[in-house]
């Protein structure tokens, strides 16, 4: 391994399991910690403004949570990386989808760094990626 394919391989590395971390813990807060039940309520009266039926709110922040908890999981131990890039996708456009119906002018000061480091794993080369359990078992 050259010193450019090591630290190709490092930078990857970082990125995936940070993202992943972040992820993980987003979703892992909002179904154990903040309770679904908590996140519905916060959401309620603003979703009341919106042309969204309040009957989707449920649903719809259980399958974000869940989502951002598995795709956060895959990512940090790098298994199935694609899977949990697709995953963290899908709930990156459920969660701008409903943020911009609920305001147009959206605080992304959370969302812009997750939704980057989203893209820029779609973007990298998944050969970069050494160190990772798919790798392993292989």
């Amino acid at each position: 391994m050259t010193e450019t394919e090591f630290y190709n391989s490092l930078a990857l590395f970082l990125l995936r399991t940070v993202t992943g971390i972040i992820f993980f813990f987003q979703g892992y807060d909002k179904i154990f910690n903040v309770k679904i039940k908590n996140v519905v309520e916060t959401f309620q009266e603003p979703i009341d403004k919106t042309y969204i039926p309040n009957s989707l709110l449920k649903p719809f922040s259980w399958i974000t949570s869940s989502l951002e908890m598995l795709g956060g999981l895959l990512l940090i131990f790098g298994v199935l990386r694609g899977m949990g890039l697709v995953l963290l996708s899908i709930d990156m456009l459920l969660v701008a989808f409903a943020f911009s119906n609920i305001k147009a002018m959206w605080d992304m000061q959370y969302y812009f760094p997750r939704f980057i480091f989203l893209l820029i794993l779609l973007l990298l080369p998944q050969e970069w990626d050494l160190w990772n359990l798919d790798a392993f078992l292989k």
